[in-house]
């Protein structure tokens, strides 16, 4: 049995700044601790502060990169930064240090960041529950901004990066895959577009392109909208980086002029209330007669003799009942 933790204790250690108790608590949640609604009780009227930004884009446009860039100019203004590297498509990792994130390791030593690699762990809906309450411990610990870094551009990366406030959607001039991406769906989560390593050739054709997938997509539009802007950068040699913040800064205004921060964040909560019914309802699914309820009606919806709605009334039923 895991041993107990005193979170009152860990909570307050971490709002004193102490890494190893902001540390120790994200791994109470990905550990999906027994002491995780203690963990959730405890941060929940704590938060609400950080601002949070997501980063998304093929592998190889530069994220990592793009992320320190934008730790160093956070801290230049003098914020508090965390990170959270988030691998939502392997169960192997396990949370270890990737090896691009290496280059994030330039502000190791700076008290007033952290950077956390995440990963799912296996975990049935684990980035559902694991990174919205990591961002938690994030905020309560007083951290300023918050960087959700992901490592692709799949339906899970664009589920991590729905938690944000503002999401950056990085491209690269020479990566085939960059725009078949963005009409692939991320055009519609992208609030700013950044075309990192713009001093390679095709860059301006690259921002072309955007700007006209943009239009058409704003041919759909009603009502008061923002408009995505797109920012060259070089990112390794923090180029365009200061036009980036200042691109995030002016979305977040436009939120708050427009409702659509408190919106965002309402949804969020949602999303995530929604996530824990279902995993819970899951787990007692499972619970009921150790799984032999639903094998055996599992068998008679396979032969015909029932429908597999009323099987799957008949299995709600036997959770009811069990409770």
């Amino acid at each position: 049995m895991a041993r107990q933790v005193d979170v009152a204790d860990l909570v307050d250690r971490a709002r004193q700044r102490q890494p190893r108790a902001v540390a120790r608590l994200i791994s109470l949640v990905e550990d999906a601790s027994p002491q995780l609604r203690e963990v959730a009780a405890a941060l929940a009227p704590l938060g609400g502060r950080a601002q949070v930004i997501g980063l998304t884009g093929s592998p190889g446009v530069g994220k990592s990169t793009t992320t320190s860039a934008l730790v160093a100019a956070y801290r230049g203004q003098g914020k508090r930064v965390g990170v959270l590297a988030v691998d939502p498509s392997s169960p192997f990792s396990g949370g270890a240090l990737l090896g691009d994130r290496i280059r994030m390791q330039d502000h190791a030593t700076d008290p007033d960041v952290f950077i956390r690699s995440m990963a799912t762990r296996g975990h049935l809906g684990g980035m559902a529950w694991a990174t919205p309450q990591a961002l938690r411990v994030l905020d309560a610990a007083g951290f300023d901004v918050v960087l959700v870094e992901t490592v692709g551009v799949g339906q899970s990366e664009v589920e991590v990066v729905g938690l944000a406030d503002t999401t950056l959607v990085l491209l690269a001039p020479g990566m085939g895959d960059g725009i078949q991406a963005a009409k692939a769906g991320i055009l519609e989560i992208a609030d700013v577009f950044v075309v990192n390593k713009a001093d390679r050739d095709g860059a301006d054709t690259t921002v072309r392109e955007l700007k006209y997938m943009i239009s058409l997509g704003r041919r759909e539009i009603r009502g008061a909208s923002w408009r995505q802007p797109i920012v060259k950068t070089v990112a390794a040699r923090a180029e365009g980086i200061a036009e980036v913040v200042e691109a995030i800064d002016s979305h977040r205004d436009w939120m708050i002029a427009h409702g659509e921060l408190e919106e965002r964040r309402a949804t969020r909560a949602r999303t995530e209330i929604e996530a824990i019914a279902v995993e819970s309802l899951r787990a007692r699914l499972a619970d009921v007669h150790g799984g032999d309820a639903l094998d055996g009606l599992a068998k008679r919806v396979m032969s015909g003799e029932l429908d597999p709605y009323s099987a799957a009334d008949s299995l709600i039923e036997s959770v009811q009942q069990s409770n």
